[in-house]
């Protein structure tokens, strides 16, 4: 029998202070079985970090060659590319020329991330946005994680303030720029 994808729900608060985005969220998201808890973390902190309208999160598993998370503009064409984790450099440099800008957020030790990628052609590297998410607060938020799970979260100066069950979780977000094929 093949394991079936586990259904999160997550009701959020968003008050990001430094893009002035303050937002009511219900996320339903699909976990598909051999996804961490770390993970799915990420792609719901990225979807909440890059809120803006036209945001969704893709098919998943079923359409690889899809983003984790896309904003998409009224015609359908995506203009913003979101990965999680560590996209090979393959699917970074496909992504850059699907989309004008391409975002991935990771809960992997960001040197190992640009190591893996070091040496390859990407296009347009040097504008793609590599975001570290904190794991230290990733891995006490995955201590709290059920099949529903309601905190807020506010972002001020890359820092992240996630409130959970009256406890105040603080993290980084944080920029690393990608290498540039030599």
């Amino acid at each position: 029998m093949a394991l079936t994808a586990t259904v999160h729900v997550f009701d959020i608060e968003l008050a990001d202070v430094d893009r002035q985005v303050y937002a009511s969220l219900a996320l339903r998201v699909a976990r598909h079985p051999s996804e961490t808890e770390d993970s799915l973390l990420t792609r719901v902190l990225a979807y909440c970090l890059e809120y803006v309208d036209g945001i969704a999160f893709s098919a998943g598993l079923a359409e690889p060659g899809e983003p984790a998370i896309a904003v998409r503009d009224l015609t359908g064409t995506v203009r913003v590319w979101i990965d999680i984790g560590v996209p090979d450099a393959a699917r970074l440099h496909k992504a850059s020329k699907a989309s004008p800008r391409v975002v991935v957020y990771t809960h992997k030790d960001p040197a190992a991330v640009l190591r893996q990628w070091a040496g390859h052609r990407i296009h347009r590297a040097e504008t793609i946005e590599l975001y570290a998410i904190d794991r230290t607060m990733l891995a006490a938020l995955a201590e709290r994680l059920e099949k529903r799970l309601t905190f807020s979260l506010s972002v001020s100066d890359g820092a992240l303030y996630v409130t959970v069950g009256g406890e105040t979780l603080v993290g980084t977000v944080t920029r690393h720029a990608l290498p540039t094929a030599s």
